[in-house]
């Protein structure tokens, strides 16, 4: 068989995809979907929860904050689990737990309990996303990485603009108690779907069973995550990248459009829907372009992070009391690059672990987003207080964040370089099993390193062939005896 005729061969390990991929990632989808709904919850309830609970705005943001102090806390913890449990079981035990926080904040009766639920709300939410991006990475090829990601935080921001758009409402039309219990049937209806058809990963293509040590393997876990540059330049993109439009919609987006720019609710209600508009927009574009060109990764992030910080100084020093629609709207639009922007820092993560370590690694990266997230939130609300509601003074909080983020991804970025150039030519370097006999033919067979360490930019495929009496090929081989592989080739 000549070179030219010899089929490709499929990495080893890499999962098929397909239809059955698209229908099971989907049900993990939709569980994060309605996560995200009841954790967005609160964003368009801002001003109706400080009336119903009696409360400033410090006390106000201390919802949010709990719910996220709760969530980034609860992210290496998860991705652990993850590795360990599998995606189904994590899930399934996130579903109980946001549901039955968001039907406790619809009956809360005193602000002490409704705090109590949205820590609950906070802990199901938690187990959601990384259990999804565990659960795209062993349905889809490794080089839809980063697609399969976007699309992940699509969703997110789809349940976002639920409620933005029927939880508001639902609210001001029926009520408190029957908004927040009536969307608490979403929770019902994906445990229901979870349970029945959710799987954790396609017929052969199960993960090795890693050992467990106790508390051993859980250090084990973390410190070989951490040690490598990758995952701490992940983390400190999201963290960099996440929270300016978090902090917006999650809690202070409508009191700062409704008291400080004097706009109606139903004009505020807008302009966060056109947030949640630009975000699924840009999250295509983002993906494609990170997929295609994995160089585009950090311009991508950094570029986000600058526009972002002058669109907020132009609308907070606008010399007069209220800034123009116009400056508003572009604000919105460039904060819905946020999101896209926060999900490349897993872009970074993912190529830099192995299968076993992918959701501990995710774990570390999501929880900084989360943290810059809740550290804003809280000095806002302490700032308000502080400063008689003097907003502008009190969104400068982002610009100190955003300083801290910037400073650690230029510190990392030539490391992470280093690492995926070493990853990329060790990858180069295949081993080939070729069977000699007189007269016969040699079959080509990839071992060597497994994609699993996380395609570079977004995967690469190899095809490599073995001619009958010779390996006339650019790159170099190891000949190995016949049914041995690499200690590399494993998945």
């Amino acid at each position: 068989m000549s070179a030219a005729s010899t089929p490709s061969v499929r990495l080893p390990g890499d999962p098929p995809g397909g239809r059955r991929a698209i229908a099971v990632w989907s049900i993990g989808v939709c569980v994060y979907f309605v996560a995200v709904i009841f954790r967005t919850s609160l964003g368009v309830a801002g001003l109706d929860a400080a009336d119903r609970f009696h409360v400033n705005a410090s006390a106000l943001s201390t919802f949010s904050i709990l719910q996220l102090l709760v969530y980034a806390g609860m992210q290496i913890p998860v991705g652990l689990l993850v590795d360990r449990l599998g995606t189904k079981k994590v899930l399934t035990i996130g579903v109980v737990l946001f549901t039955a926080g968001q039907l406790g904040f619809a009956f809360s009766p005193s602000y002490g309990t409704a705090l109590a639920s949205r820590a609950l709300l906070g802990c199901g939410d938690a187990l959601t996303f990384i259990s999804v991006l565990r659960l795209g990475t062993r349905w889809f090829p490794a080089r839809r990485g980063p697609m399969v990601a976007q699309l992940a935080g699509l969703a997110g921001m789809a349940g976002n603009l639920v409620s933005t758009l029927v939880i508001a409402r639902l609210l001001h039309g029926l009520g408190w108690t029957a908004a927040f219990a009536g969307s608490a049937l979403a929770g019902a209806v994906v445990l229901v779907l979870l349970v029945l058809f959710l799987e954790d990963h396609p017929e052969g293509h199960a993960p090795q069973p890693v050992p467990h040590q106790g508390a051993a393997y859980v250090r084990r876990q973390i410190a070989a995550s951490w040690r490598e540059p990758g995952t701490r330049l992940g983390m400190w993109v999201h963290f960099t990248t996440q929270f300016p439009a978090m902090v917006f919609l999650l809690l202070w987006g409508l009191p700062f459009l409704v008291e400080a720019q004097g706009l109606s609710r139903a004009t505020a209600g807008e302009l966060l829907t056109l947030v949640v508009l630009s975000n699924m927009a840009v999250g295509l574009v983002y993906g494609q372009l990170v997929a295609r060109r994995n160089a585009a990764r950090l311009p991508l992030a950094l570029g986000t992070v600058g526009a972002t910080a002058l669109l907020w100084a132009a609308t907070l020093s606008y010399p007069g009391d209220r800034a123009p629609m116009w400056l508003l709207i572009a604000l919105c639009v460039v904060l819905g690059a946020c999101g896209p922007a926060s999900m490349i820092g897993f872009d970074f993560a993912r190529p830099a672990n192995p299968a076993e370590r992918q959701g501990t690694a995710s774990g570390i990266t999501n929880m900084g987003g989360f943290v810059a997230s809740m550290t804003t939130l809280f000095a806002i609300g302490v700032l308000l207080d502080a400063t008689g509601n003097d907003y502008s003074l009190a969104f400068s909080a982002v610009f100190v964040l955003q300083a801290l983020g910037i400073s650690q991804i230029l510190r990392l970025r030539g490391r992470v370089a280093v690492r995926e150039r070493e990853r990329l030519v060790a990858s180069r370097v295949q081993t080939v099993h070729v069977p000699v006999a007189a007269g016969g033919t040699g079959e080509g067979r990839l071992v060597g390193p497994r994609a699993s360490h996380g395609p570079v930019g977004g995967g690469l495929r190899r095809r490599e062939h073995a001619c009958p009496r010779s390996l006339s090929l650019r790159r170099r081989f190891r000949p190995v005896p016949s049914g041995v592989t690499s200690p590399g080739s494993a998945g």
